[in-house]
């Protein structure tokens, strides 16, 4: 089955064409469009079309936010994107639409081994079992993968929108700090490149330290904020390199929660764009102390493979399984 695939984001729209044989997909023709020069998913679809010249009748789009009766009111753009209206603008026979997290999820059963990095060996079920997604990127996505015995089902979820559960007098006072900005706090506040930056916004206040240059002029210049205190926690930075350290500790605290929550014996996977580029980070060990922090379901965790999605195309992967699933 031939059909047009999509990864929608605030910031850019990915779209590619997918062959789907099984649980193997062959993507073609990728291009990438700025989301926001474009009045909406269709424009950039016809302007695809147009370039390429491709002859497809079917679309399947993920989109960064939930999906309600092929309906979704996108997270970071002025955007309704509505399936049946696709439908008829585009002249497609069908047109899907389903979370970010969800095509993630998707995809994992079309990566390669050159497509993970793994964290923790686990003890991989031979009969299977459930699984999950936990992506930190510019927000906090998680998604999971049940298990009816012979395959994985994917389903999304809202949990990186969950209320955030402080376990020591630092992260007691990290939450009161939030409160004052933010009222409620999410997962997301804390686990996300928005969170590294409320991170390390609490630390500088909690030591009274000073920016470092380079941080200081990205705060300055309204720049990349997360990637500017990881290249000085890189660079001997005290307070970037705590901040970095308590993003790794409770990134794998709530990607534990994840697993815990769905049983995930059959691997947690860890999307977005933040893990892939710190590796290292995450190896260190405190991801992985937080992962295990379960008290007496320790032994539980430390079963469940954890693993590093390293292809950032899983998303248009998972979009195609899931339009011929």
């Amino acid at each position: 089955m031939r059909v047009l695939v999509g990864d929608i984001g605030g910031t850019k729209t990915g779209l590619a064409l997918a062959e789907v044989s099984g649980d193997q997909v062959h993507l073609t023709g990728a291009a990438r469009y700025p989301s926001r020069e474009h009045a909406d998913l269709a424009d950039i679809v016809r302007r695809y079309l147009d370039e390429t010249g491709a002859m497809v009748g079917a679309g399947s789009f993920a989109i960064a936010g939930p999906v309600v009766e092929r309906r979704s009111k996108t997270t970071n753009l002025p955007w309704t994107v509505d399936a049946a209206a696709l439908e008829r603008a585009l002249g497609f026979a069908h047109v899907h639409l389903l979370n970010d997290l969800e095509a993630v999820a998707w995809g994992v059963a079309a990566l390669g081994t050159d497509d993970l990095a793994e964290l923790q060996p686990g003890e991989p079920s031979g009969s299977g079992g459930n699984a999950c997604v936990v992506a930190a990127g510019t927000g906090l996505g998680e998604a999971g993968l049940y298990w009816d015995g012979s395959r994985h089902h994917a389903f999304a979820t809202e949990g990186g929108h969950t209320d955030f559960a402080p376990t020591d007098e630092r992260e007691f006072a990290l939450l009161n700090h939030l409160q004052q900005r933010f009222g409620r706090v999410s997962w997301e506040r804390v686990v996300s490149g928005m969170g590294i930056g409320n991170l390390y916004a609490f630390l500088v206040e909690w030591h009274q330290a000073e920016h470092p240059p380079t941080v200081a002029r990205a705060i300055a210049e309204q720049g990349d904020l997360p990637a500017a205190v990881a290249e000085a926690a890189a660079g001997g930075c005290p307070v970037c390199a705590e901040t970095m350290a308590l993003f790794a500790r409770l990134y794998g605290r709530e990607a534990g929660n994840m697993g815990l929550k769905l049983m995930a014996l059959g691997g947690v996977y860890l999307g977005g764009g933040i893990a892939p580029k710190n590796l290292d980070l995450l190896r260190r060990g405190d991801f992985l102390k937080g992962f295990a922090d379960k008290g007496r379901m320790r032994p539980l965790m430390e079963r469940m493979p954890v693993r590093v999605i390293l292809n950032q195309r899983t998303p248009l992967l998972g979009a195609a399984r899931f339009a011929c699933r």
